[in-house]
């Protein structure tokens, strides 16, 4: 008898529903275009029918309803949310209402793997990190450290492969190139710590492999219901087994990073322990919080800026191989540009005007992080008049919004750096709340000058030094179905010299 109750429920539970899912699946849609609310599974059917689309549906669903939608997930789901573009709504959750819109403990959940670093932190725990970056990177020596250790990894590891793909015509991944660039710059500038994966022989890189792994495990988590996936990293099977394994590969690294520098901070003599360190991980280790807390606040800040520049810098080659007048004038501005300092934010701002535009351009068409969620402590009403309680996400979805015929006017598919630069040749500063890549409010991205100038100190030296052709039949599209929008399949090139 029990035997029987146990697959009554199995039928009930399971079997049923999924059933229902998969006849909607195939017939889901309507004339209007939005998402049907099915009985007890909700708009679930059209999610997972366009997951592999998610931000094209986005973009089509949104650009029909004024910028905000509301999406309806299974009942007794937690998988409820509105995504708005609105740039009021956004206005208001990101500045006039910012402390009722922390992340919430949902997204903590979902990116468990980030522990109690800057990131998933609220309130006073976010406040404590932001005022550790904040006294790292406004060192008065920073910025020279930053260029220097750039500069050297350019030298000593990006332009030897540039070469020897120049030299012995290899077709390389210009996007797994970048990663490596970025994860041995980053280790560098973060931890005191070269992993040396930027060489000729291309070493494997399973930590850099792990943390792709992880944020499309997370993309998924997004679209389940929680006690779905929970259930499924309880049991250890199918995404999350493959999660718990690649968490495994990269915590093993960044332990092996701090017992390192723990052997090396207790050699030093003790009359240097008062001087202000350029290492944040050190920084870090002298708050004597654990080493748990280090790994969080340090895992944090390195695959922000790890992810962000890479998938800036893969994107804007991309951009200039399809759009050549834009790096004919790049060209040319680096040329009239020099001498440049490097190390001065401002000169480069002044100087650089059209290539900080292209970054921008390129920012906007391809944001590096898909989207930002946001949960309401209290219910609240959004300026376009919706109604939001503590159990409904707010959504952010960053490569839609920079999509948005709304938003950015008819041409807005359209590479065209010309948009960011004033009458008077000088940048154009578009408001957060429509330039939403570096985040917005008290949470603007703290590291947004230290990106453009190690983006821009990189594309500087290709541009002026090798042309990159895409090999020919080779698909760069983006990754629809990861928290971070990598080209699905790489970016395929081949190197040349510069005649010049």
């Amino acid at each position: 008898m029990e035997y029987i109750e146990i697959t009554l429920i199995i039928i009930i539970l399971i079997i049923i529903p999924s059933s229902l899912i998969l006849f909607w699946y195939l017939n889901e849609g309507n004339k209007n275009g939005f998402p049907t609310n099915w009985p007890i599974v909700g708009m679930l059917p059209a999610l997972v029918k366009n997951l592999d689309r998610f931000h094209l549906a986005c973009i089509e669903i949104l650009e029909k309803s004024n910028l905000t939608f509301e999406f309806m997930g299974p009942w007794f789901s937690n998988v409820n949310f509105l995504c708005t573009l609105h740039p009021a709504n956004v206005h208001y959750v990101m500045n006039e209402n910012f402390s009722n819109y922390p992340k919430g403990n949902k997204f903590r959940d979902i990116f468990d793997f980030l522990g109690d670093g800057i990131f998933n932190a609220d309130f006073q725990l976010w406040e404590y990190h932001r005022r550790i970056i904040l006294f790292f990177i406004r060192h008065q020596n920073f910025h020279r450290f930053l260029v220097n250790k750039t500069w050297d990894k350019l030298q000593n590891g990006l332009i030897p492969v540039f070469d020897h793909a120049a030299k012995h015509a290899i077709h390389i991944d210009l996007q797994n190139l970048f990663a490596r660039f970025v994860f041995d710059a980053g280790c560098t500038i973060f931890m005191d710590y070269d992993p040396m994966t930027l060489s000729t022989d291309f070493p494997k890189t399973p930590v850099t492999d792990s943390l792709n792994d992880i944020s499309s495990v997370i993309f998924r988590r997004h679209a389940l219901p929680s006690m779905i996936w929970k259930f499924q990293r309880w049991v250890n099977i199918g995404e999350e087994r493959k999660y718990k394994k690649a968490l495994k590969t990269l915590d093993d690294f960044i332990y092996k990073c701090i017992a390192f520098k723990k052997k090396e901070i207790t050699k030093k003599d003790k009359n240097n322990n008062n001087k202000v360190s350029l290492d944040l991980l050190a920084l870090y280790m002298k708050e004597e919080k654990g080493d748990k807390f280090v790994r969080d606040a340090v895992l944090t800040i390195f695959l922000a800026g790890q992810d962000g520049i890479l998938i800036t810098l893969t994107w804007f080659f991309y951009l200039l191989s399809i759009n050549p007048q834009v790096k004919s004038k790049i060209k040319k501005e680096l040329h009239n540009a020099k001498p440049i300092n490097w190390e001065n934010s401002q000169e480069l701002n002044s100087k650089l005007v059209y290539l900080h535009a292209s970054f921008c351009e390129a920012l906007r068409l391809y944001a590096p992080i898909a989207f930002q969620a946001k949960v309401p402590i209290k219910p609240d009403i959004l300026p376009s008049g919706h109604h939001v309680n503590p159990n409904m996400q707010i959504i952010i979805d960053v490569y839609a919004m920079g999509r948005m015929k709304s938003i950015w006017g008819d041409d807005c598919n359209e590479f065209k750096p010309e948009r960011w630069i004033t009458e008077q040749g000088k940048i154009k500063y578009e408001a957060s709340h429509k330039f939403f890549v570096f985040n917005a409010g008290p949470r603007t991205c703290v590291g947004r000058e230290m990106a453009f100038t190690q983006m821009k100190l990189v594309a500087a030296t290709i541009i002026q030094n090798y042309e990159i052709a895409p090999v020919e039949g080779h698909n760069v599209v983006p990754d629809m179905c990861n928290i971070f929008f990598r080209a699905k399949y790489g970016f395929k090139v081949r190197i040349f010299r510069s005649s010049e």
